[in-house]
């Protein structure tokens, strides 16, 4: 892999961050506990600074970093508010639209993972990808909960 794959790797995982922080701020402002509006947030906060770390990243390889999140992203988040809108923003749907956000995020971490990256930036994607793995456990447990409880 050259230079500038590299580059335009770490640029689609920056837009997958940007889409995470967005999609969890997105939803942590519509649910009603506020357990999860915490959660939210601090999932957020994670995938803002893991995108600062990818931009970072990108800067010491000599490319432009990535700024904003995705086309998919952007049409993610219209969707949570279509679904506001039409009544259904449980605590639960939030949940659901987060955790399927995290299993795009996963699917784009492992393809960048089966890449042959430089030792020090595959360092950064696999810690990153533990912290993907890790906010969409936690937005699953909690999902999960909230489906036992509903039933």
């Amino acid at each position: 892999m050259d230079n500038d794959d590299v580059i335009d790797k770490l640029n689609d995982l920056i837009e997958t961050s940007k889409d995470g922080e967005y999609g969890f701020r997105t939803c942590a402002e519509r649910v009603r506990s506020a357990e999860l509006r915490t959660l939210l947030t601090e999932c957020a906060q994670s995938c803002r600074e893991g995108a600062r770390e990818l931009q970072a990243a990108v800067a010491r390889l000599g490319g432009k970093a990535e700024e904003d999140s995705s086309v998919s992203g952007t049409m993610h988040r219209g969707w949570v508010r279509l679904k506001e809108a039409l009544g259904g923003d449980s605590d639960l749907s939030m949940l659901e639209e987060c955790e399927r956000g995290e299993d795009a995020a996963l699917v784009r971490y492992r393809d960048a993972l089966k890449e042959d990256l430089p030792e020090p930036v595959a360092q950064l994607v696999r810690r990153q990808y533990e912290g993907v793995k890790r906010n969409h456990d936690r937005v699953r447990t909690l999902r999960d909960r909230l489906k036992a409880t509903a039933t």
